[in-house]
């Protein structure tokens, strides 16, 4: 139904794409991926350009599709109108907008006779496209995508740039289209809109065309790829990983490219071995085992990334780093959060999780002491060197100088090869490091920004929304950096597959409150459509389990009461476990330190050496039993947990 047929797309003096074939059959879902700069957009321009005379077209070639066949997509600019958020929205629905003109029309002639039986015409095919439900589904999508009941009715001057961008995305949706173009969708969206966004697109019936660089959202959302590489498009069937694996084997055929992929897999096995000793719940334990184990498998599909830096180790890491205690967050007389207690310590990885609007970015905000606390105290390690990234720090790059100029400002004393040797791991090489900021993509100035970051050895690192505008192989690179980050990390992002394979546990942002998340993103998700539910009925229940209808307050309260003194023994088998487990990690790491001695090995020391390699066997036989034990229990007391 569309197709790419001998098309040569050119920009300027620049070939982005040459004599490219593609088609694509009614109903696929097609994610297109490829580095920056390789015409992703420009082939979603390009099939918009087929209705649009003054739009983008081929400079050889054709594309053809359909003409009966209804095309919507997201516009990249918001006119700054004083209507509603939901008229704006309805406004998708072209067809419904034209009736609605149409009757309209019919109003003001005098001629009744026509009149009756036109608008009677125009009332039945109202109601055939189902016009009279336009507000409500208007609603639903934009309540999906983060907005409030109250923000309905606010004209669309009011709101900010991010989200004009999802009230664009929510327009695109309203329209009944055939085939559906979107271009880096959740760039402006939170985790909650992701997996609204997600489950959408899964009950679309039409064809999509889909940019973006969040692997899991493509994994769920697309059955084709399109790799867009060396201005020719090669197409793959499956979804993100079916890509991985099919172009990972293309490459493997190099040897230079294999070399580097057995960096990466060793980098990968010293963290699982960082990882398995450090594990303390079952369900995250076995969810980021098998994120390392999927990104062992696909490693090879990144060799020829243009990105390559670690976190240099920082100068000194305080235990503990900072502290926050009985702390009211919030702003003026507003509290958003209320008692809040968090004590971060060195090797902490822990992901925020919560609704939109709940608090994330305002804790980070205050941990950074960039926003005053209402009332508690925060205690920050004297050698306490904090890294946060933030969208607004993109703006406050200087426009006028270079990525250069930038990191001199952080180091004066470093040779410029030394810095544009480092910029180079970022992307920037050659005269792209002496190249003014202001032109820079958001990507390119995300980057930026991350250098200069990493740069600056930090012991805790405070990320909020990282790798929006960071396409696949940046986020891919900044992974593994973070596996690698010897400090403690907390972070907010909707890119899931970063959150699988970086953080070690979660702390939910709800009502109110921060408290450690005991579940995974999958529990989360249930939890969040859980939530909207509540939210929607207005009913008052716990964060993860409903209250059971026929009680009242002081009931449910007696049947929870009742609920935690039987699943006690479980949680208390879990917790020994857990102890012997650490002990058995403690000892074995003494065994290791007194066989890195070199004089172990001398020939007076045989029979102490014998010795400790039989305690090591032994140990490590303990600790495989031991961990075993502790899946064993942690998946009874989630069984239970979830038995009502």
């Amino acid at each position: 139904m569309l197709r790419f047929q001998s098309v040569t797309l050119r920009r300027g003096t620049r070939v982005l794409l040459h004599d490219i074939n593609l088609t694509i059959q009614t109903g696929e879902r097609w994610g297109i991926v490829g580095r920056n700069g390789s015409g992703k957009s420009s082939l979603l321009a390009l099939v918009l350009g087929i209705r649009d005379p003054a739009g983008l077209h081929a400079d050889t070639g054709e594309v053809q599709l359909a003409a009966t066949l209804a095309m919507s997509h997201v516009a990249q600019e918001t006119p700054a109108v004083d209507r509603s958020a939901i008229d704006y929205v309805i406004d998708g629905d072209t067809e419904l907008r034209e009736l609605e003109q149409q009757l309209a029309a019919c109003n003001s002639t005098n001629d009744d006779t026509d009149d009756g039986k036109q608008q009677a015409t125009l009332f039945g095919q109202l109601e055939t496209i189902d016009g009279y439900t336009a507000p409500t589904r208007a609603a639903r999508l934009m309540n999906g995508l983060g907005f409030s009941e109250a923000q309905l009715n606010s004209p669309v001057t009011r709101f900010s740039g991010g989200w004009r961008m999802r009230l664009n995305l929510a327009q695109a949706l309203m329209c009944r289209s055939d085939i559906l173009l979107l271009d880096e969708p959740t760039n402006h969206l939170d985790l909650d809109a992701v997996l609204w966004l997600q489950t959408w697109l899964q009950n679309y019936s039409g064809t999509v065309l889909l940019i973006s660089h969040d692997r899991d959202f493509l994994d769920i959302c697309v059955d084709h790829i399109a790799l867009l590489s060396e201005q020719s498009v090669h197409a793959y069937t499956g979804n993100y990983s079916a890509y991985e694996k099919q172009h990972a084997s293309r490459l493997e055929q190099q040897q230079s490219a294999h070399l580097k992929q057995q960096r990466t897999i060793s980098h990968l096995h010293s963290y699982i071995d960082r990882f398995r000793a450090q594990a303390t719940k079952a369900k995250q334990a076995q969810s980021r085992l098998k994120a390392l184990a999927r990104l062992e498998e696909i490693a090879p599909a990144h060799v020829d990334s243009p990105f390559e830096f670690t976190f240099l180790p920082p100068k000194q890491v305080p235990n503990p780093l900072l502290k926050l205690t009985d702390a009211n967050l919030g702003y003026g007389s507003n509290t958003l959060l209320s008692n809040i207690n968090i004590n971060l310590l060195p090797g902490d990885r822990i992901g925020l999780l919560g609704p939109n609007g709940a608090g994330k970015s305002t804790l980070i905000k205050a941990l950074t002491g960039e926003l005053e606390l209402l009332t508690g105290s925060l205690a920050p390690a004297q050698a306490l060197r904090i890294g946060y990234f933030a969208q607004h720090q993109l703006e406050q790059l200087h426009a006028d100088d270079t990525p250069l100029v930038h990191l001199q400002r952080l180091n004066k004393q470093a040779t410029e090869q030394e810095l544009r040797s480092y910029l180079g791991g970022f992307g920037f090489n050659g005269e792209q490091a002496l190249d003014p900021v202001g032109p820079f993509s958001g990507g390119e100035k995300a980057r930026l920004v991350l250098a200069l970051l990493i740069y600056q050895r930090p012991n805790l690192l405070l990320l909020d929304e990282p790798t929006n505008h960071l396409d696949l192989e940046m986020r891919h690179a900044l992974t593994l950096a973070l596996q690698g980050f010897e400090g403690a990390l907390l972070v907010v992002s909707h890119d899931r597959h970063l959150l699988r394979t970086v953080c070690d546990q979660f702390m939910l942002v709800a009502e109110g409150s921060a408290q450690t998340y005991d579940g995974d993103l999958d529990d989360y998700a249930q939890w969040l459509s859980q939530h909207r539910r509540n939210a929607s009925n207005t009913e008052s229940t716990t964060p993860d389990k409903e209250s059971k209808p026929g009680l009242d307050k002081r009931q449910q309260r007696q049947q929870d009461a009742e609920r935690r003194q039987q699943l006690k023994p479980l949680r208390n088998q879990l917790n020994k476990c857990e102890k012997l487990l650490n002990s058995l990690q403690q000892e074995l790491q003494q065994l290791e330190q007194q066989l890195a001695d070199s004089t172990i090995y001398s020939a007076e020391n045989k029979d102490q050496l014998k010795k400790i390699l039989s305690q090591q066997t032994t140990l490590k036989q303990q600790h495989q039993q031991a961990e075993t034990d502790w899946l064993t229990a942690a998946e009874a007391l989630e069984l239970a947990e979830n038995t009502d």
